[in-house]
């Protein structure tokens, strides 16, 4: 029996060690003292012209004043945010402490976390600096850290990942990072003639060429012509020079904790595709890239915002790293998927030929697409639902749309098949999906 204000020591039982809780790195206060100079400046864009007659109004000496009291106080709020903010790893948990007025702490259990990425904008990697991004599961919100140490924030992503993946705490920081084998590295060559062949990339540059001179022949009107412009140009410019930037020395990796992807020319990201994660592998092929086999494969993960997997890549080299995604799955031939009857030219005239469908043991694969092909590979442990859909018009030509439902909130769907099939379809597919998920490989890291 215990007594009540008694210490735990006299009664026997050992003292729990406090958590030693731990502050960013003393560089992050100058990231966030821009927070004031943002609202002031949010401020002037909402409100030019009010922004501009205050402008005038002042006088030098106003200015420097001014200039006088945003500083320090810019400089004394970022400093109060930094110290502040704490963190702490205890054997359960990883625990985040913010706010300056309003407290908030984030309680992240370590078996939740199903991935952990580190990010290096471009003045962080001067800094010497990174981010840590975690992917929890059931937030769409990501918790971060940022910002750490370089060597300090690899250190503890290995160590986040090692307890959560079962190791004690006192051995966790022995772990380390786990070892990476090289799958695959993007040249830059290869990623810039693939986007110079991407329809994407000229469909953008046309509209931001043509468009604007049509805008202003039928308006007139300067303020028009630059409003359109600018969008039209900006997304030209994502869609080219923004993906070489993003995707450029793109590497591939495996290891045991998920692959590692690592990418990026100014603002370097190191994410990690979580094991059993993975919903649905999407092989996309655009029209200009088949003449040289490329491909470009695509990713759906449950809770997680790793979207692209192989930017591109020889079809062969692409095979077989979704075969290290997907173990024991073999991507199906362009002989293996069966067409939709021809009767279902009647609901898609021509677009019809682009669907496919094939169901091997291991995956629901369906084919989308005649001048951009994308095959959709959807492991039978990840369906959650299936569905068949037909309309008035389909019905009358006896075919029907299978709709397959992942844990990502996508779906992959099987168009035009015909009507008997898609319900034999219907509760084959049920089937496999309940047997699959009894030998499913299990979700947590390293194992």
């Amino acid at each position: 029996m215990t007594t009540p204000g008694v210490d735990d020591a006299v009664q026997g039982k050992p003292e729990k060690e406090p958590v030693a809780e731990r502050r960013l790195h003393p560089i992050t206060p100058l990231r966030r003292a821009w927070a004031p100079v943002a609202v002031v400046i949010g401020w002037a864009v909402h409100d030019p012209d009010q922004a501009q007659r205050q402008l005038t109004r002042l006088t030098t000496t106003a200015l420097l004043i001014a200039l006088a009291v945003i500083i320090p106080a810019a400089a004394l709020y970022g400093f109060l945010t930094w110290w502040f903010t704490h963190f702490a790893v205890t054997d359960t948990e990883l625990r985040i402490r913010t706010g300056l007025l309003f407290r908030r702490t984030a309680h992240i259990r370590l078996e939740r976390i199903q991935a952990i990425d580190v990010t290096q904008p471009l003045l962080a990697r001067v800094a010497g600096v990174a981010k840590l991004r975690l992917d929890v599961v059931g937030t769409d919100k990501k918790d971060e850290l940022a910002f750490l140490g370089e060597r300090e924030a690899r250190a503890l992503r290995a160590e986040l990942l090692a307890r959560a993946a079962g190791f004690a705490p006192e051995t966790a920081h022995e772990v380390g990072e786990a070892p990476a084998r090289e799958l695959l590295r993007t040249p830059p060559r290869d990623l810039a003639l693939s986007l110079v062949l991407s329809g994407a990339t000229w469909g953008s540059l046309v509209a931001a060429l043509v468009v604007p001179p049509l805008l202003w022949m039928a308006t007139h009107s300067a303020w028009t012509v630059l409003a359109t412009a600018l969008p039209l140009l900006g997304a030209a410019g994502a869609s080219s020079v923004g993906r070489f930037v993003t995707e450029y020395d793109w590497t591939v990796g495996e290891s045991p904790d998920g692959l590692r992807i690592d990418h990026g020319l100014l603002d370097r990201t190191h994410e990690t595709v979580p094991p059993g994660r993975v919903q649905t592998v999407r092989i996309v092929e655009p029209l200009l890239w088949r003449r040289r086999g490329w491909v470009r494969v695509e990713l759906d993960v449950a809770g997680s915002s790793n979207s692209v997997l192989v930017p591109v890549a020889p079809r062969e080299v692409a095979e077989a790293v979704v075969a290290r995604v997907l173990p024991g799955v073999t991507v199906p031939p362009l002989s293996a998927l069966s067409r939709p009857p021809r009767r279902s030219r009647r609901c898609v005239p021509l677009w019809w030929r682009g669907y496919g469908l094939t169901v091997t043991d291991a995956v629901f694969a369906a084919r989308q697409g005649l001048l951009r092909r994308s095959l959709a590979l959807v492991p039978h442990a990840k369906v959650q639902s299936v569905r068949l859909a037909q309309g008035p018009w389909e019905r009358l030509w006896r075919v029907a749309d299978v709709h397959v439902d992942t844990g990502a909130n996508k779906t992959v769907t099987a168009r035009l098949r015909d009507a008997q099939e898609a319900a034999e379809l219907l509760g084959a597919q049920a089937e496999r999906s309940r047997t699959g998920r009894k030998g499913a490989r299990p979700d947590r890291w390293m194992v």
